[in-house]
């Protein structure tokens, strides 16, 4: 008879134990150094600063071959590309100790997943990017991610990584603004933020935000009247500069298509693609032809980094060549636009 109370005392430590799984789930995936409590372990999976950046050094030694080479040659492009970018490591987990190299600036910029064969790098929004020089070539199928697949061999075109990466950051900077996603009705004490989400209906009075170099933040999308929302919301004399160059492109291209994509009017051809767009800053407004090496003659701004773009930049005092300018329109109009 006493044997039996021994046999039922395990199974009661048993099932104390068993009433603990998410405690000791937690222990099991943290670092080695993480604390007992369940939300200082959840801290600990994801390091960021220095301990990451010692994380993924690790990771590109221990990986070793073409793959390191890859991964260092994309961690320096990236740093290239925007100084102020975050270091992390996440999903960090006993078969993966380093976790996977991650990079933020106001939220996931793209990840730096290696396999046996490929290094893949994916952009948490690489959806809503422009990627004229088609480095993506993985994830094509959803809404929101799009990746990058490098193999043993393959290059990768810095130029064209610096500009996605950038625009990565640019869209996180957009959608982390104050309410961006506001729902089209919003009420009136959130009127500020309900003009970010609906900038199609900004009327007078209606507040803007303003980007860095004064650029109005006015919502993706498609239609003459979120172009008018920017014009209207374009600062001082850009506004009026603004309303001329619309005109102008209207007149001399009366099927145009218009419509706003990264903070900034797009104009082009249903099929054909876009061949000119224009942004404000500080004390100029850009205004760029994305056929510009074909158009005669050709614009003056460019660099051996911009490929077929060229721009003019407008400021106060310039006086617009408005001939020319209907001369460039037409010329980029008749030409395979850029396609996003």
């Amino acid at each position: 008879m006493a044997l039996k109370p021994k046999r039922r005392e395990p199974k009661a430590k048993r099932t104390s134990r068993a009433s603990k799984p998410r405690k000791s789930a937690t222990k099991f995936k943290s670092p080695p150094t993480a604390g007992a409590k369940a939300k200082r372990g959840a801290k600990a999976k994801r390091p960021a600063g220095k301990a990451a950046s010692r994380l993924i050094d690790e990771r590109i030694r221990s990986l070793g071959g073409w793959r390191a080479e890859t991964l260092a040659k994309v961690r320096r492009i990236i740093h290239e590309a925007d100084p102020d970018i975050v270091e992390e490591c996440k999903w960090i987990k006993p078969s993966n100790p380093s976790g996977v190299p991650v990079w933020s600036h106001a939220g996931i910029v793209c990840t730096g997943e290696t396999y046996k064969e490929v290094v893949k790098l994916t952009f948490a929004r690489g959806a809503s990017l422009q990627d004229p020089r088609g480095l993506f070539n993985s994830s094509l199928g959803g809404n929101t991610r799009r990746a990058i697949d490098i193999r043993k061999g393959e290059g990768l075109d810095a130029e064209a990584f610096k500009a996605l990466i950038q625009a990565a950051v640019a869209e996180n900077l957009r959608l982390s603004a104050p309410k961006s996603k506001s729902p089209p009705k919003a009420g009136t004490k959130a009127k500020p933020d309900a003009s970010e989400a609906e900038p199609i209906k900004v009327g007078e009075g209606e507040k803007v935000v303003l980007l860095s170099g004064g650029n109005p933040q006015i919502a993706k999308a498609d239609g003459d009247a979120p172009v008018q929302a920017y014009i209207a919301a374009m600062p001082g004399w850009k506004s009026d500069l603004g309303k001329r160059l619309d005109t102008l492109i209207g007149r001399n291209v009366p099927n145009v298509r218009k419509a706003v994509r990264w903070n900034s009017p797009f104009y082009g051809i249903d099929g054909q693609g876009w061949f000119l767009s224009f942004h404000v800053f500080t004390r100029y407004v850009k205004v760029t032809f994305f056929s510009g090496t074909s158009l005669r003659p050709v614009p003056r701004g460019g660099t051996p980094k911009s490929k077929e773009s060229r721009w003019i930049d407008i400021y106060e005092d310039d006086e617009l060549d408005e001939a020319q300018m209907a001369t460039w329109v037409k010329q980029g109009a008749a030409l395979p636009g850029w396609v996003p």
